[in-house]
């Protein structure tokens, strides 16, 4: 293998040509937002209500959504309509909801409101930035535990539920998971939905944003969470959360969620002191954009998959050509979702990352997959394929890969 000169000059070639490249954020293209234009002026202005008979443009309705809508998305979530919320944009923003209000009240299984409880939640890392900034922002302790092809591990996840009162549950991605594209096994459900835990509401918010986000024929798809959790007994365990962020626009999109119909009823009960209801002429330009698109929900998401697969597959073949054999990283290899994890066999992702940076390549910062934004190895750097075009994505993964030798012969 070359020494690291061989690579600096290499290195100093890459800052010349003056790039310009990211790979920071899971957003989609252009192209992808193209595929949804119809939505923009599908409703026509003489549709004053929906199918259902709900008007669009005055109050009454609820706050649950339009009937329609959470039909549609439930399916989505493996669950039935009256099981379902559709809200604006974001599940994010749903899931900040449910967590601040187990602190203000508790959940419907709690014996107090979490508040003054110093709760902590159990997530994945490598895992979702946002997750944890939500609960650090919050005031919860984020816990981790790893995550690997099978999904979390639930060897650690019930030896901290069972035996610390203040572990009030789990907040992670179920399928394709962000950053690693790992999915939870059917027997990982079941443990979940199942184990014995210290705190009498230990819950489960499993974020499901990429549950029809394949990427090509093979979809992974377990066991519903929902479904296990009311079989194992703990019908109120699991919250499901999912949105249209990646399937419509990502900035006016849908978010919504799925729990037992007393969950919902908790929800719907807090939600209706501060809204009348969410944006039912989105709702229904969702629901009508959907249904009249060829193929229907799944029709789009093989069309979404088309436009980003080769640049998956260009991820992988320009890491398998430039540092497959060399034993200085490992990576993952998808079938759905939007992200690629990078794992450097020496504790040098920050390095990585800062010579990307000076060459012109935008990644997202090293330790920003995990709770705090430090990652204890120094080694998982998250990509992002999903936005630039194909080519620069090529040249992108090209330089990350000399930038992982150049830092790995720096370290030697």
């Amino acid at each position: 293998m070359p020494d690291a000169s061989a690579f600096s000059r290499a290195y100093a070639e890459l800052k010349s040509a003056g790039l310009s490249l990211s790979m920071t954020r899971g957003q989609p293209a252009d192209d992808q937002f193209d595929l949804s234009r119809e939505l923009l002026q599908i409703v026509g202005p003489d549709e004053t209500a929906a199918p259902s008979g709900v008007a669009l443009r005055n109050y009454p309705g609820g706050v649950a959504g339009l009937p329609e809508a959470r039909e549609l998305f439930g399916g989505v979530l493996g669950a039935s309509a009256e099981e379902t919320v559709v809200g604006n944009n974001s599940s994010l923003m749903l899931m900040g909801q449910v967590l601040t209000w187990a602190l203000l009240y508790g959940l419907p299984s709690s014996p107090a409101p979490w508040a003054g409880q110093r709760p902590k939640m159990i997530v994945t890392a490598p895992g979702y930035d946002r997750h944890f900034s939500l609960l650090e922002g919050m005031g919860y302790e984020p816990v981790p535990v790893p995550v690997g092809p099978e999904g979390p591990d639930l060897d650690a996840v019930e030896s901290l539920a069972a035996s610390d009162a203040s572990v009030k549950g789990m907040l992670f991605v179920p399928v394709y998971s962000n950053p690693t594209g790992d999915s939870i096994s059917d027997a990982g459900v079941e443990r979940l939905a199942s184990l014995p835990a210290a705190a009498p509401d230990f819950t489960v918010l499993a974020d499901n944003a990429y549950a029809v986000h394949h990427l090509g024929p093979e979809k992974v798809e377990p066991r519903n969470l929902l479904r296990a959790a009311e079989a194992a007994g703990h019908p109120e365990r699991v919250w499901l959360f999912g949105s249209t962020s990646k399937i419509t626009f990502a900035g006016a999109g849908l978010g919504f969620l799925a729990g037992s119909r007393a969950n919902v009823a908790w929800y719907c009960g807090r939600l209706g002191l501060q809204s009348i209801g969410p944006n039912k002429i989105e709702q229904y330009r969702h629901v009508k954009f959907l249904r009249a698109y060829p193929g229907g929900l799944e029709g789009l998401m093989q069309a979404h998959a088309a436009l980003i697969r080769p640049k998956f597959e260009a991820v992988q073949r320009v890491l398998h050509e430039e540092l497959g054999g060399t034993g200085l990283a490992r990576w993952t290899d998808p079938k759905g979702g939007y992200f690629v994890s990078l794992d450097t066999a020496l504790p040098v992702a920050d390095r990585v990352v800062a010579l990307a940076k000076e060459a012109g390549i935008a990644l997202t910062p090293a330790g920003a997959t995990w709770p705090g934004g430090v990652d204890p190895h120094n080694r998982n750097i998250r990509l992002a394929p999903t936005r630039p075009p194909l080519a620069e994505v090529e040249k992108a993964m090209q330089g990350v890969a000399l930038c992982v030798k150049l830092a790995s012969a720096e370290a030697g």
